[in-house]
């Protein structure tokens, strides 16, 4: 082998390790790469816009349900500056609730449950119906079909009592038969579902221990 054909494998083997090398330091790049962490107190702009609408922004929870520069939502801003725990969308989903176990509760005649849910003035009319149609040997049938509809129609906020007041609108279906002790159908057919619209008011001492509502006032 002459000595230029010697310098050329030299050569040829100083590349391929330089290439090895540089492959060992650099790595491939092959599709999509994950870009690399940065440390440091860098703040995306995702978070910048967050700190945006917290430091003043539409309070999406209030918006969702009603005006925020109206009464009511600004009765509901107060109620949740007192009341950090305090939410409109999980209050309006147990207004939902509530309202399909009080309005079987009447149906069937459940005293003990009106009486958890209801204030006194609200409650003795309930409990009073319902003595009247026990007077007179009826019974009712009652099946639950769902809530068609739930809207806030109104809040109010009293600072010198940290009292909140929200009136809900709803609107129920059930179908419902009342009987008669010789079990005939008085009123009310059991293939019939019936709407039962309803305007309800509920009352909480913002900040209190007890997070239950009392039904305080009804309406249609």
């Amino acid at each position: 082998m002459g000595s230029q054909m010697v310098q050329i494998v030299i050569l040829a083997a100083i590349a391929l390790f330089l290439v090895l090398r540089l492959r060992s330091v650099l790595g491939t790049r092959e599709g999509y790469e994950k870009p690399p962490e940065v440390s440091g107190p860098v703040r995306s702009d995702r978070q910048r816009a967050f700190e945006v609408i917290e430091g003043g922004g539409t309070d999406p929870d209030i918006s969702d349900f009603t005006d925020p520069e109206s009464q009511a939502g600004k009765a509901l801003a107060d109620m949740k500056r007192v009341d950090p725990d305090f939410s409109v969308a999980d209050f309006t989903h147990g207004a939902r609730q509530a309202y399909e176990m009080i309005v079987m509760a009447y149906e069937s005649g459940d005293l003990e449950t009106l009486r958890e849910f209801l204030s006194p003035e609200v409650y003795q009319p309930f409990a009073d119906a319902i003595a009247e149609r026990n007077e007179k040997g009826y019974t009712v049938e009652a099946s639950f079909v769902g809530v068609r509809e739930v809207s806030l129609v109104d809040a109010h906020y009293d600072a010198r009592s940290d009292e909140g007041d929200i009136t809900m609108r709803f609107v129920g279906e059930l179908t419902s038969v009342v009987k008669d002790r010789e079990g005939r159908i008085v009123e009310g057919d059991p293939n019939e579902i019936k709407q039962q619209r309803d305007i309800w008011t509920f009352t909480r001492h913002m900040g209190a221990d007890d997070p239950n509502w009392l039904l305080t006032g009804t309406g249609g």
